[in-house]
Order: structure tokens, then C-alpha cells, then sequence
């Protein structure tokens, strides 16, 4: 049976009711993806004898665009320009930085989010969702867009 982006998002929130665990989630979540996408950018291989380069942050975006698109066209909409935004910043920084500056920013960035998360779920009480099922990962940033929608009046 297939669990309806409403579901996921419910199940999420179970574990997401103390007002300082959200808040952290506000600042945190955005932080990991950014960060993630940043480090799976510094990973590129060419092929076509070196016409096409790809990094993994393109190929992560995709796998997770698919898995958005059987939820829920209007959240497909919001991640995709989400994550277009993160790779446009991140292609910025790529010109600006050196890749190992860029490397340290990204992983220090990464896990202090990650602490972040996890002292709000010590203060929630309760074990972050992903420990359930691990598609939870990408349901965290769709329920934080999920409320900008509320806001909007835009149908998930």
C-alpha cells in the first residue's frame, strides 16, 4: 500500500511537537540538505569523453524528485526549487572557494546540524523518525515545506 504524503508528513510530526525541537528543525534541516548537496557536489565524473559531467548531488536531487513525484506534485514543485536554489548557491561557492575549504565548511556545517537535531530530539523525547524508516530523510524538509504551503493556501 502506498502512504500518502498527508501520512508521512503525520507520522513525521508525530515526533516533531515541542516548539524548540521545531524551531531547531527550521534552522537545522535546510543546513543538512544544503551541506549534503554541497558535499556530494565536490564528487564529479565525466563521461562522453568529458562532454557530460555529473556529481552526486544531481543524481541524489533526481532520486529524491522521484520519490516527491509519487506524493505529491505541489511538494515535486517546492523541492525541486529548493534544491535548484542549493545547487545554484552551491555552484557560487564553487567558483569562490577552493574545493577543500569548501569540503571543511560543508562537513563542520553537516555535523553541527546534525547535533542541532539531535539535542532537539533529546528535548522532544522522542527518537528522530529516520530511526523508523529511512525515507523519513526526505520527508524532513517537505514537512518544514508543507507549512509554507499551509501558509500560501497551496494544496499538497
Amino acid at each position: 500500500m502506498n502512504t500518502s504524503i498527508e501520512q508521512w508528513l503525520n507520522k513525521y510530526g508525530e515526533s516533531h511537537q515541542n516548539k524548540t525541537n521545531k524551531l531547531i528543525h527550521w534552522i537545522c534541516v535546510p543546513v543538512i540538505t544544503f551541506t549534503l548537496l554541497g558535499l556530494l557536489s565536490l564528487f564529479k565524473f565525466s563521461f562522453g569523453d568529458g562532454a557530460y559531467i555529473v556529481n552526486l548531488a544531481g543524481v541524489l536531487i533526481i532520486l529524491a524528485i522521484l520519490f516527491y513525484f509519487r506524493l505529491s506534485y505541489s511538494i515535486t514543485i517546492g523541492m525541486f526549487i529548493f534544491s535548484s536554489s542549493c545547487l545554484l548557491l552551491i555552484n557560487k561557492l564553487e567558483h569562490t572557494y577552493l574545493s577543500n575549504d569548501l569540503f571543511n565548511y560543508y562537513i563542520a556545517a553537516f555535523i553541527l546540524a546534525w547535533i542541532g537535531q539531535f539535542i532537539g530530539h533529546k528535548i522532544e523525547g522522542k527518537k528522530p523518525s529516520f530511526f523508523k524508516d529511512i525515507q523519513f530523510l526526505l520527508i524532513g524538509p517537505a514537512w518544514l515545506l508543507s507549512f509554507i504551503y499551509k501558509k500560501l493556501n497551496i494544496k499538497l
